[in-house]
Formats: C-alpha cells, structure tokens, sequence
C-alpha cells in the first residue's frame, strides 16, 4: 500500500506503519527499543509514528512497552498516591465528565476549604499505610489569591514535613503562585490536558487549550515536575487519543507523571450516557504512553473500579507504575484499600517505598 503522502523520506526508511504490511510496526517498535537502550528521550514525535506504535496488534504492543518499562523501572514495584478533594463542588468551568461543574446537577454536596489541620492528619494517615505521594484537588478555574491561598500553602508545608510527594490541582495558576507552591514544598502539580486539541472544544468552552499549555509552562518555571494526562472514554475517536499521546510526548521535558484516566459517568453530566470504554483500550494507551514516556510514571487514574483484575494486571504489564488507593478520587468511587492490597499480593507486587523515586 502507498504512503499518505504525509512522510519524509528518511521516515519511511526508519519506520512501517502498521497498515503497510502484516509485518505491523515491529520495525517501529524495535528502533524504539534501541533509542531507548541508549537513554535517547525523544520529544520530537512525529504524530505518524504516534499512530502507528498506537495501532500495533496489542500483543506485540504491551511486549515492547514491558521491555522498556524494564530499563526504566523496577518491574515489581507500584507507586500509591492518595488524592483528596480539599474544596469540593461549585466550579465555573464546564467539563462535560465533571460531577463537580457548577454547570451539572450532579448531586455534589458543595463544600468550602477544608482547614489545614484537617488535611494534614488525613495525609499522615495515608503516610502509615506506605502511601508515598499526596495529591489535593480544588474545584477552581484559577487559585485564589488571599487566605484560601496560604491555606493551601500550609497543607503543602504540612505534608512535605511528611516526606512525601506533594502534588495539588487548584485550576490555573500564575508564575507567582508557581512559585510560592515550589517554595512551600510542592513536588508536583496535576493539570491534564484530558484530550486531542482537535476534540478539546467538545468537552470544554470555558477555557482554551493554551490555557493549559501555559499553566504548564509556569508550573516548569518555577522548578515544580509535571502531572500530565487525559481521560478516555469520552466520545473521542482513535485519532484522539493518538492526538493526546502526541502533545504529551512532545512536551518537553516528559511530564515526571502521566495518568491515563477511564471516564467515570456520572449522572447529570452531559457524558453520563456514554457507553462504556473498552479496557483494551487502556492497555494500548498506557503501553503507547510508555513507549513514548518511557521515563515517566504511568498511572493507572480514575475510573480504576469500573475495571476487572485481569485488566488491571494487563494495564500493569503494559506498563502503568502508579495508581491511586483509597475509596474516593474526589468524589468518584475508587477500589478499597482491601482491594488494591489483595489485588497487588496476588499479583507479587509491592508498594513503592517512600523517598525511592
């Protein structure tokens, strides 16, 4: 079959798409392979071999990403985070799969700050379960200025005294707030990218996409790593996601975290209606996302419990790292610690121990 015409000749030298020949993308992945036996991060993805690394028969696909998940990371380690609402409910943006959109009747209880204090103990907690990094989310478009502001501050300086990863998602942030996070102890912050630019209107109208390109980039500036991500499930086409995996693998430098999210329904959301993801679909994601990232942790996100064990270990074997524990994301429902600890036994995992990263 004919190129598309969209390839540079020393392109198609290197690399077979996967619709050229029954050979797939073998030789795409295997060149993968070698560049990242050298430690040669790439940020120059081109979207073609995106897709075609993306479309590879899964088998071959989850193989590669293991090999290279292997030169990377201890293959029977995971990382467990907890992730807290801190100011639930109320927000202004219009997230077509948030619950938490002041948009929806979603039945989400409003809730103002949370008092540091309170934070704080809930992150010690987790910290004597071996949880290892603490995430705190607020339902805001942009971080306020003021009291709300410093208080967030102390729940940073509260829970780094912990040793533990500090991550937060508080919506937009300017160069000022970025810094003040870093200086109070912030190790990360979370501000997906949630789908393709092109099927980014679809789901969002209140803010543009390069609002969050620029969040990220002060984020960078201020020294502070990246959580990075998407959710699938969202009435998106193949060519999203691709699209997705694409702006996050040219982002440079890799985001240090990239959670791969499976929509949750919920109902009075415009997305409650949508049909239920393919797991497979989270496999190939996740292993694309190591193959591309193989640096990054890959977190298997929310929408975790809508999954079987066997998913689950077939996205581990693709390549995910990290996951979140506890019953709630949010104010989405997640597996029980009960769950997760039986799950990771019977699989011969173990969690990451704190300050390993």
């Amino acid at each position: 079959m004919q190129s598309d015409g969209n390839m540079p000749e020393s392109f198609e030298d290197d690399f077979t798409l996967v619709r050229r020949s029954s050979m797939g993308t073998k030789p795409v992945l295997e060149a993968v392979a070698r560049d990242v036996g050298k430690s040669n991060l790439r940020h120059d993805w081109k979207r073609a071999e995106v897709e075609a690394i993306y479309r590879t028969a899964l088998p071959e696909l989850v193989f590669q990403a293991q090999i290279i998940h292997r030169q990377h990371f201890a293959t029977d380690r995971v990382q467990t985070c907890q992730l807290i609402s801190i100011k639930t409910g109320g927000c202004p943006e219009d997230c077509a799969y948030c619950p938490q959109s002041a948009h929806y009747d979603a039945r989400v209880e409003r809730e103002g700050l949370l008092d540091p204090q309170q934070v704080i103990e809930v992150a010690r907690e987790a910290a004597s379960r071996g949880v290892t990094r603490f995430c705190m989310g607020a339902a805001w478009r942009q971080a306020p200025e003021g009291r709300e502001f410093d208080n967030v501050l102390e729940m940073v300086r509260g829970v780094a005294a912990l040793r533990m990863e500090v991550c937060c998602t508080l919506g937009m942030l300017t160069e000022e707030q970025a810094e003040k996070l870093k200086e109070a102890g912030l190790t990360a912050y979370n501000h997906n990218l949630d789908t393709s630019p092109e099927f980014y209107g679809s789901i969002i109208t209140t803010r543009v996409y390069e609002d969050r390109l620029k969040t990220l980039a002060a984020v960078r500036k201020a020294g502070i790593t990246v959580c990075c991500g998407g959710i699938l499930g969202m009435g998106e086409r193949e060519g999203d996601r691709i699209g997705l995996l694409h702006q996050l693998a040219t982002l440079e430098p890799h985001p240090e975290s990239v959670p791969i999210n499976m929509l949750v329904r919920v109902e009075g959301t415009p997305l409650a209606a949508m049909p239920p993801l393919d797991p497979l679909e989270m496999a190939r994601a996740i292993a694309t996302a190591r193959i591309l990232m193989p640096g990054s942790r890959v977190r298997l996100a929310a929408g975790r419990k809508q999954l079987s064990p066997e998913a689950v270990t077939l996205c581990f074997l693709a390549g995910a790292n990290s996951i979140f524990v506890g019953e709630k994301l949010l104010t989405t429902p997640n597996p029980g610690l009960d769950e997760d600890e039986q799950l990771l036994q019977s699989l011969g995992l173990k969690p990451l121990e704190a300050h390993a990263f």
